[in-house]
């Protein structure tokens, strides 16, 4: 949880620099960035020492250098090829917003369904039969998925991800999947978290 703690930190300090980035700023304190996110500079640095990100005490850090390390350390220095399984109503919008990824070094590469109705084998960004997952996953080399499917066919589809060593799941079906040693697997309930939003909200002091 501490990791998923930093790295999340890293993601908000990412989007600072580059709003400091933008009007005109080379280097930053870690003062500078604890101040505009309401932490303690202790944290920043703490963060920054963990990743491996140096600075000086009198000369602060450098803006540029501190972004190629982020993306370095998110694996955003190389294009992450990311698959697709289940292309209903969130797999689709997951699926078409794959252009809004790039930025960020992710690459949606191919989706898969059952319905005959949505293969589209011949588009840029392909819709394959799920039949040939396993196939797609060897010859491409892929390492992250995405799960959109049907509850009845979260079990199956996550069983061929493992078996195909993918290593990176991201579960959105309401099946809780734990990691395994080659596959490291999160699982989303949006239902849940937007209870846990409320929950805050209405309970904030």
């Amino acid at each position: 949880m501490e990791n998923q703690d930093r790295i999340t930190r890293l993601l908000t300090y990412k989007n600072l620099l580059y709003q400091l980035q933008n009007i005109g700023l080379v280097k930053v304190f870690s003062d500078n960035i604890a101040d505009a996110l309401n932490v303690s500079s202790s944290l920043v640095r703490k963060d920054f020492v963990h990743f491996g990100i140096t600075g000086s005490q009198k000369g602060g850090y450098e803006i540029e250098f501190i972004l190629s390390r982020i993306d370095e350390i998110l694996g955003k220095d190389e294009v992450q090829k990311v698959i697709i399984v289940g292309l209903g109503r969130l797999g689709s919008a997951l699926f078409h917003y794959g252009k809004g990824f790039t930025d960020e070094g992710i690459k949606i590469v191919a989706g898969f369904d059952t319905d005959p109705e949505k293969i589209k084998t011949e588009s840029r960004t392909p819709i394959l039969p799920t039949s040939q997952l396993s196939e797609y996953i060897k010859k491409n080399q892929i390492r992250f998925a995405i799960v959109t499917v049907p509850e009845s066919a979260a079990r199956q589809t996550i069983d061929v991800l493992k078996a195909e060593k993918i290593e990176g799941i991201l579960n959105f079906t309401s099946l809780k999947v734990k990691n395994t040693e080659t596959t490291v697997i999160h699982n989303v309930n949006i239902e849940h978290e937007l209870a846990r939003l409320i929950y805050t909200v209405n309970n904030r002091p």
